[in-house]
Formats: structure tokens, sequence, C-alpha cells
């Protein structure tokens, strides 16, 4: 595929077919994730590729507490999301069958090598992602590449401390993510939608407009 229609068609894939993922293929999208930059080169990621039922179960045993309470509070309206209702259901079918998707990828990442130079600041710290999450989209970007529906979700980092015994994770490693992936049931879309860019791109100062954009 050419590089602008990988980009513009990678969805959040929440149905998946009971197919079973090829290890080459699992091989050619993680190994995206390797040429990924981070801060240093220290290269901080692991991936645990989680295939085996029962564990998987137990992902999604450990994602629906999280999960039901979060929904609950948007349809009681203690929580805004501002998606369409239509988008909030598929995440649901997306928590209830989790466990029937054939490929949980675990996320990790070493934290001694991530150096979030805004942990000062007095508000979340989002920089350390940045040695993180360059990696998850090119895993991302390669799925779709190849045909795989893909979905990334945070969830999960919540029960850490339940999922490092389950998984044997070491003490120095964090959870960073989960993404699923596996053939999509549904077909891909020719096209997202997202804002304009003009909407997103500021010429100088915050706000106003990049002349010509």
């Amino acid at each position: 595929m050419e590089f602008n229609d990988v980009v513009r068609s990678t969805p959040t894939c929440r149905y998946y077919k009971p197919d079973p993922v090829p290890v080459e293929v699992l091989s050619q999208v993680l190994d995206a994730a390797r040429w990924a930059p981070s801060g240093g080169n220290r290269q901080p990621l692991r991936f645990i590729v989680v295939r085996d039922q029962a564990k998987k179960q137990q992902l999604q045993d450990l994602y629906l507490p999280i999960w039901d309470q979060y929904i609950a509070g948007i349809r009681q309206g203690s929580v805004r999301v501002g998606a369409r209702p239509g988008i909030v259901d598929h995440a649901d079918h997306f928590a209830r069958h989790m466990a029937e998707i054939p490929v949980l990828l675990l996320v990790c990442a070493r934290l001694a090598d991530v150096h979030p130079t805004d942990h000062q600041l007095g508000r979340l710290s989002i920089v350390g992602g940045a040695s993180v999450y360059p990696a998850v989209q090119n895993v991302l970007l390669a799925a779709r590449d190849a045909g795989l529906g893909s979905a990334l979700t945070t969830l999960h980092c919540a029960v850490e401390p339940a999922l490092k015994p389950m998984f044997s994770i070491p003490e120095d490693i964090s959870v960073a993510a989960m993404v699923s992936l596996g053939w999509p049931a549904q077909a891909f879309p020719a096209r997202l939608t997202r804002r304009p860019l003009d909407e997103m791109v500021f010429g100088d100062t915050y706000g106003v407009a990049l002349p010509g954009l």
C-alpha cells in the first residue's frame, strides 16, 4: 500500500474474525516497532504476544470492571467522551469479546530508559510516551499494511500489579498499552473522518492561521 493510503485508512478495529494470525505476519508487523525513534536510542519497549486462550480471558476479565465503570459514567452523564453512541457500542462489544481476538499484544517499557522532561511542571506528564508510542503507531500502521485490524487501549495499565505476576513481567518493566491484532470482520474504511488541517495547524502563534494552508 502507498503510505498515505495506510495512514488515512488505519481505524480502531473492534470486530475480528476468529482466524489465527500466522507467525510470519506477526513478525513482519512487530519488526516495524524496532525502527521507531526513542530518546537516546535506548529502545525501552518489549512486547508480549498473547495467544493463549486462558491468558486472553484473564486480560478480558481484568479489563471489564474498569470498562464497566467507565461506560456507566458515560450513560449516567458523569463522563463525557464526545463520541457518537455507535462508537461507544462498538467499544463495548470489543470489551466483551476481547478474549476471542486472535492476538492481544502487551506493550511493556523499561522506565529507566524513558526520560520525561516535563515531570516537574505540576501537570500530567506526557513526554515519557515519546519513547513508547511511536513504536506502537508503527505496529498499527504495519498491521494495516498487512491487512490486519488493530486497536490500542491503555485501560490495562491501571491493573499493572495484577498483570505482572500473570505474565512474569519484571519489576523494572511497566505496562504501557495493549494492542489487539486480527483479521477484521468488516471492510476497512476508504478514509477516516478527521478534523480539517486548518483546525490543527497554526502559524507562529497558537490559534493564528498558517497563511496558504
